[in-house]
């Protein structure tokens, strides 16, 4: 989720034969988590895995919602990245959104086959879906006030890119990344699974380099981003870096 800091005329607005496109992804995505929990777990009667995977759902539909809401042309960006996204981001994006959560599913849905945590206590599930839900509201609050948080990482001129200063973006420099990262870092606890933490923590660091990665570029190629990082002075975590 690449959330680069800016009005667009949204033209070519995205018709029917899109929507249902969109749908059928969100389907395909969900139905393939399921899969993999529920048929690696061998278990139908996993109460936190349905839970996760019911929120899943309603955060990928919040999400194209207001993606359409506040620019429908990045709703065709996810769905095919343009020529011009940076060549390290396609290898990093598939990183933290397709191999690094598989990889956590995975582990989590081993664990509760073969019993390797030893039972956590029970408010820690719980837990994690509060910070689950913090997550995911930091992220679409930085989308709905930002028209160009795009799915790669590129500076659209096409579009007008400028800096947004709005709303999360000013108390982080990067919130999509925080919400992405909060929500990342609770799958372990929602999911009950200690081991997870190891494909986690992993995939938290290929959110941190993103971060790095991705400002260097605003820096360089976004003007009056500058000025900005100067009165934000936070990247990610908010006091510490």
């Amino acid at each position: 989720m690449s959330e680069e800091n800016g009005s667009t005329a949204a033209k070519g607005t995205p018709g029917p034969l899109f929507w249902s496109a969109i749908a059928l992804r969100l389907v395909l995505v969900m139905g393939a988590l399921a899969a993999v929990l529920f048929l690696v777990s061998g278990r139908w009667d996993w109460t936190m895995a349905w839970i996760y995977v019911g929120l899943m759902i309603v955060g990928g539909a919040t999400n194209a919602g207001l993606t359409f809401r506040r620019n429908p042309l990045l709703l065709r960006e996810r769905a095919r990245p343009p020529a011009d996204a940076k060549a390290w981001d396609r290898w990093l994006v598939r990183g933290v959104a397709i191999y690094g959560p598989l990889a956590v599913y995975v582990t989590a849905a081993l664990d509760q086959r073969f019993r390797w945590t030893v039972p956590l206590p029970a408010a820690l599930p719980w837990f994690g879906l509060g910070l689950l839900l913090a997550g995911y509201v930091l992220s679409s609050w930085a989308l709905a006030v930002n028209p160009f948080f795009s799915a790669v990482v590129r500076i659209q001129r096409d579009r007008g890119h400028r800096v947004i200063a709005a709303g999360p973006y000013r108390l982080v420099r990067h919130p999509g990344y925080l919400g992405g990262l909060l929500a990342h870092l609770a799958a372990p606890l929602v999911l009950e699974s200690a081991w997870a933490w190891i494909p986690s923590l992993m995939t938290g660091a290929l959110f941190v380099v993103r971060t790095a990665l991705e400002d260097r570029t605003l820096w360089a190629e976004l003007e009056g981003y500058a000025a900005y990082a100067g009165r934000v002075r936070r990247r990610l975590l908010p006091g510490i870096w």
